[in-house]
């Protein structure tokens, strides 16, 4: 069973109305960001025991998750910084 919510809005509350416009406006974001949350329900299928996987494919599937959020992070404060310059 999964110890915590990981939608991107859970993980970054503060980022809500910025996720939420990048999803609307910009393509490349939200390819990111499906592809997050790909990632999080595989996880949360095999934590579930749904989908059987090794552990080691599993951890696989969390570094690539974390990655992922990392570089979505990176995204949404650049596209707000640019947007303070403006």
């Amino acid at each position: 069973m999964p110890i915590e919510d990981h939608t991107l809005i859970n993980e970054f509350p503060e980022f809500k109305d910025d996720i939420h416009q990048l999803k609307m406006d910009d393509a490349h974001f939200r390819k990111l960001y499906d592809e997050y949350n790909h990632l999080t329900k595989a996880v949360e299928k095999i934590e579930q025991e749904i989908v059987p996987a090794a552990t080691f494919e599993e951890e696989k599937l969390k570094k690539q998750r974390l990655q992922l959020k990392d570089t979505l992070q990176g995204y949404i404060k650049a596209t707000r910084l640019a947007a303070e310059k403006a």
